[in-house]
């Protein structure tokens, strides 16, 4: 039995994991521990490249803080301001007991622009779905993707496909070497 640290106790998160290390080893079995650990940067990360250190430092520090594991995952939800909008979106890393470091990056969608407004007055993504929809910690149902899509893609869906991009080099090793 493989044992797998979450860098996070969010049900969704923990559930997208499951799911997507039991699509890429159907013969395997898992056991999925949730642990709390800081991710190092901002609240609600502003651009990619925080977002994904954020992902980094969470798998890392759920490395650091339960080593007797196989895999450790940090998930990390951002959002990023651009020409065309308030873009949110979310990376995955993986590491594995071995030093493999895998990374997916989940598709991305523009926010309504109420919710990007209060987002950019300083509320986390959660926060600001919650006022908007008038919903109570919607982060930890179907997020913003599933509020905007009438629940036909939720958190859950939308982060089990990064997943399983992060996923690739731990499943095809002799394809992706051990990064330093």
């Amino acid at each position: 039995m493989k044992r797998i640290i979450v860098a996070s106790e969010n049900p969704v998160k923990l559930n997208a994991t499951e799911q997507a290390f039991i699509k890429m080893w159907p013969d395997e079995e898992f056991v999925v521990e949730g642990v709390s650990v800081s991710s190092e940067v901002s609240d609600q990360p502003m651009t990619s490249q925080e977002t994904y250190d954020g992902a980094y430092n969470r798998a890392r520090n759920a490395e650091t803080s339960e080593p007797q594991a196989d895999y450790w995952v940090g998930l990390e939800g951002g959002i990023e301001d651009g020409d065309h909008g308030m873009e949110a979106f979310a990376w995955m890393v993986v590491r594995g007991a071995m030093g493999r470091i895998g990374k997916g990056r989940t598709g991305s969608f523009y926010l309504p622009e109420e919710v990007a407004e209060l987002v950019r007055e300083g509320k986390e993504l959660g926060e600001a779905d919650d006022i908007v929809f008038k919903e109570t910690n919607s982060k930890q149902a179907g997020g913003a993707g599933g509020l905007l899509t009438g629940g036909l893609i939720g958190r859950a869906d939308y982060y089990e496909q990064a997943m399983i991009f992060a996923l690739i080099p731990h499943k095809n090793t002799d394809l992706y070497p051990v990064e330093k």
